[in-house]
Parts: structure tokens; C-alpha cells; sequence
């Protein structure tokens, strides 16, 4: 199972963080996120992919912001549409999110299947992400698609039982996106708790 440790802010938390070697690291570029990333580059190995978390921004923008952080992959956090991914993918790959409240269907992320290399289910909040806030996992059940995606949205070390469930049953769960349950109160990501969810996870 993969893990994604989303909303790296600070140099020295990230040092900490790489050190453990998660999958994926994710830094937001949104400026109205409390972890919105404004440093000028990204300084980590090249085993751990980039994502460079986007929410509703012009394309230009995300486009100048690949190269620059030299992005592995963009996330795609707001309401960009298919013509907004065809216009990104070939620059660089993509994990298109979902905000799962109560009205969501599976059907809409169909037509985003062929342009994307990865989805990720989170809660919806306004917030878009980071709100520490679970959706009910019970609505994967109606996942009718082989597109791998990421599974976010409040996770903590409580919920590993139910996420092996999950990744030992039909569905296509890649791994797992962790962010505000995994932070001390000054938005640093806690590493010994970090530690102890790779530990648990190690086997799966």
C-alpha cells in the first residue's frame, strides 16, 4: 500500500518526513490552505514523487508550477472539468479528487478515467481537503471502476483495521492520503506517529 503524506510546510518538518521514505509528499498551492506552500523550490529524493496540490487555479499557473518544483504529479482538488485535465496531462500526471458528501455518485468521475493516472476520495469541505473530517467509507462499496485512487479524508491510527479491509477486498485502493490527523498543533506532521502507521502498514 502506498502512503501520501499531503500538506508539507515546513524545510525542516520535510527533512524529518523524507527521512521515512513515504511514496508521495504533497505540497499545496493554494493560497487560501493554513498549509499553503510558498517556499521557491522543493528539496527531496527522487524515489518520493511530488504533488503539487492544485485547487480551481488558471492553467498557466500549474503549468509554470511543474516546472518549477519539478512535480511528478498534480493533484487536482476543485471543479476542473476534462478539457482542464486534457490540457495538463501531458506535462505531467495526474490524481484528480473527489469530495464525497452526500449527493455523490461514482458515475462522475467516469469521464475522468482516460486522464487521469489516479483518483482520491476526500470529505467535502469547503475547505477542500485537510479538515480532519471523515466521509463513509461505506459508499465505496458502489465503486464499479478499476482506476486505482487514494483513500483520504480523517485518517488516523485508528482507522488501520478498516483500511486493510478495504485493501484486501475488491476495490482498487492504491494507499492512503494522511495530512491533519498526523500534525502536532503547529501544523507539523508528527513522524513518531507517522512511524508507527508505516509499521502497521508495513505487511498490508
Amino acid at each position: 500500500m502506498k502512503l501520501k503524506v499531503c500538506g508539507m510546510k515546513f524545510p525542516e518538518n520535510i527533512i524529518e518526513i523524507e527521512s521515512l521514505k513515504p511514496d508521495f509528499m504533497g505540497f499545496i498551492f493554494w493560497d487560501k490552505s493554513v498549509r499553503y506552500y510558498n517556499k521557491t523550490s522543493i528539496s527531496i529524493s527522487s524515489e518520493i514523487n511530488r504533488v503539487g496540490v492544485f485547487v480551481n487555479e488558471k492553467i498557466e499557473e500549474v503549468l509554470k508550477k511543474i516546472k518549477q518544483y519539478n512535480l511528478d504529479f498534480v493533484q487536482l482538488h476543485g471543479g476542473e472539468n476534462e478539457d482542464y485535465c486534457n490540457a495538463i496531462k501531458d506535462h505531467c500526471k495526474i490524481i484528480k479528487v473527489f469530495s464525497i458528501g452526500k449527493s455523490f455518485e461514482f458515475k462522475d468521475s467516469k469521464p475522468f478515467e482516460n486522464l487521469c493516472h489516479y483518483f482520491l476520495f476526500d470529505t467535502k469541505t469547503s475547505s477542500y481537503g485537510g479538515s480532519g473530517k471523515k466521509f463513509d467509507w461505506n459508499i465505496l462499496n458502489n465503486y464499479d471502476s478499476k482506476k486505482p485512487f487514494f483513500l483520504s479524508g480523517g485518517i488516523s491510527l485508528d482507522d488501520i483495521d478498516e483500511i486493510k479491509k478495504i485493501f484486501n477486498s475488491k476495490l482498487p485502493l492504491l494507499g492512503i492520503d494522511i495530512n491533519s490527523q498526523f500534525e502536532n498543533k503547529l501544523l507539523e506532521k508528527d513522524c513518531n506517529k507517522i512511524k508507527l502507521l508505516i509499521k502497521n502498514l508495513k505487511n498490508v
